[in-house]
């Protein structure tokens, strides 16, 4: 059933097959009537063949991989193909590329291929197609640097792109003077932490399950984790816009807001967070993808929308025409259009063919959100402590009036601006990372956590020496008041040549992500917020030291971060214990 599935697909390497001999053809369990056949068809190797010029040597192997129920099913095959020309090169089936196909086991032995069994239907899972799985082949045994930046690449161009667009949107808020900048200045952490969470945090646990799923061949257990996604994004969405709504104005005025500061604090705010669910649905429903290793998607959807929002930023803020000028509020409305269309868009795309998984109706389980939030809850709580730190610090230099704000809020922006380069690189890790360890590859996902660690680290290094020897060639971008880039380039220079130990520390926290272990990294986590309210308190609250000061505890922290997660890889910590799934089929 599994040979006839093949020919009845309509799937054809080059030209024409000519069968050669098999190296091996197994059945593992019995077919019954209604079951569901996924045959999942890979190219191994090409070669010319020696006497016959213009014909060649094809090696595949079809296996029969879970869906509904697993058949175990395999076969291990020669073909003889005729060679074709340059022109019609880009038909033929690759090394590496593979062609999923489903049918249902019939009674009689027949075989009813589905309506995505036909020729159209068959579709290429290769590192480059980004519309459906990534090849799990080169998952686990392809070039590891290779196909991690095969898979960063996109998500950080499309980063790259939204970063410019927040950074554009801080220029045109600081045309609204001060009080503006410092207002958004303190919105910010509040909202990186829900970016942060939904895509790094609880996304990351959405990205880790599907990896480690669909790396132990439980294909249906992927499927079903997108709808437990969905409904975790809700819960996760409404919490934060209620928090946002009664309880931001005391949280900005804790922080040192005062009056047209606050103000402006309050209705950035109000206008962020009144779309936070759909922003959830679209981040979480993104990370979905990009575990089952489509990154493109997403990437794409991120890049349309940061395109838009920044035409309509402009608008909002300061109106045109009919369109009235909102002023600092116009940027979160900007952003509430966004987060609608992301998340309805995602949803459509999810409910079609084309997406390698279904948002679909699947039985709530308990075990499937255990699966998301044994790493997703400890990941997420990491954020907030991040966060903390960052509020804390904020908090700390509030105390120095609006201009100190506003100068450690540009300056400490370019940390933000860190994060997708890092983001990139880390959800890459994660879906290699947690493939690997899904099938039983724990000496390899170690390789890609250090691998992730040693590019990201370069990368981060190099922007760090940059802004210490150039702080003003940032700030000057936003402000040319004097005390305001004083501060921010205090800032820079003592904490910028420190981002070595940011990106080490990231990459790794993302690569313990795709192991299932959060608890190192949690602890670095929670050390770096103990170094800036044990140390950093002291010194403006008790000593009444200099901000200068305050920032050499800052990049401390930061050190300490790096160090503990590396000490921790280096003794293969987040590596104990494994996946009780751990399954590979070569």
């Amino acid at each position: 059933m599994t040979t006839r599935l093949l020919v009845k697909s309509g799937f054809r390497s080059a030209g024409g097959i000519i069968g050669a001999g098999f190296d091996d053809m197994r059945r593992a369990r019995s077919v019954r009537p209604g079951d569901e056949l996924h045959v999942e068809s890979e190219v191994l190797e090409v070669r010319p063949s020696r006497s016959r010029p213009h014909q060649g040597i094809l090696k595949d192997k079809n296996d029969d991989v879970e869906s509904e129920r697993s058949a175990g099913a395999g076969v291990r095959g020669h073909l003889i193909v005729r060679r074709v020309s340059t022109f019609q090169e880009k038909h033929v089936s690759k090394p590496g590329s593979t062609v999923a196909i489903r049918g249902l086991a019939a009674p009689a032995d027949r075989v009813r291929p589905r309506a995505s069994d036909s020729p159209h239907h068959a579709r290429s899972e290769s590192l480059t197609d980004g519309r459906v799985l990534v090849s799990r082949t080169a998952l686990l045994e392809g070039s590891i640097a290779r196909t991690l930046l095969g898979l960063a690449w996109p998500v950080l161009a499309v980063l790259a792109l939204q970063t410019f667009v927040g950074v554009a949107e801080t220029y045109f808020v600081s045309f609204l003077g001060t009080s503006a900048i410092a207002g958004v200045a303190l919105v910010f952490p509040l909202f990186m932490l829900m970016t942060m969470m939904s895509n790094g945090g609880i996304g990351g646990g959405v990205s880790a399950a599907v990896a480690r799923a669909i790396g132990a061949g439980h294909r249906a257990d992927a499927h079903a984790l997108v709808l437990h996604a969905v409904l975790i994004a809700i819960a996760f969405g409404a919490l934060f816009t209620v928090a946002a709504w009664l309880g931001g104005s005391a949280f900005y005025r804790y922080m040192g807001a005062r009056d047209e500061t606050l103000v402006n604090a309050q209705l950035y705010s109000n206008f962020v967070f009144a779309a936070a669910i759909p922003g959830w649905i679209a981040n979480l429903l993104g990370s979905a993808l990009r575990g089952a290793g489509n990154v493109r998607v997403p990437a794409t959807t991120t890049a349309v929308g940061a395109v838009v929002t920044l035409g309509l930023s402009p608008l909002l803020i300061f109106g045109y025409g009919f369109v009235p000028g909102l002023g600092v509020p116009g940027a979160g409305a900007a952003l509430i259009l966004f987060n609608i269309a992301a998340a309805t868009w995602l949803a459509v795309y999810m409910r079609s063919d084309r997406s390698p998984l279904r948002l679909r109706f699947a039985r709530v389980e308990w075990r499937l959100f255990r699966d998301i939030l044994k790493v997703g809850s400890l990941s997420a709580v990491g954020t907030v402590v991040a966060n903390l730190t960052v509020v804390l610090a904020t908090t700390l230099v509030a105390g120095s009036g609006p201009d100190a704000i506003a100068g450690y809020g540009l300056a400490s922006r370019l940390d933000y601006l860190l994060i997708p380069l890092l983001f990139a690189l880390g959800t890459a890790s994660v879906t290699m990372v947690g493939t690997n360890i899904g099938a039983g590859r724990h000496r390899r996902a170690r390789k890609v956590a250090w691998t992730g660690a040693a590019i990201s680290a370069v990368i981060t290094g190099a922007i760090g020496l940059v802004a210490t020897l150039f702080p003003e060639a940032w700030l000057h971008l936003f402000s040319r008041e004097e005390t305001v880039v004083q501060i921010g380039s205090a800032y820079l220079v003592r904490v910028a040549p420190f981002y070595v130990f940011t990106g080490l520390g990231m990459a790794l926290y993302f690569a313990s992500q795709g192991a299932g272990r959060m608890t190192w990294p949690f602890a670095a986590g929670v050390v770096r917020l103990s170094i800036m309210l044990v140390f950093g308190g002291y010194w403006i609250h008790i000593t009444h030291g200099s901000l200068a000061g305050l920032f050499w505890i800052v990049a401390a922290s930061q050190i300490a971060f790096g160090t503990i997660n590396a000490f921790a890889m280096a003794n293969l910590l987040p590596f104990k214990g494994g996946s009780k799934h751990a399954r590979y089929r070569p």
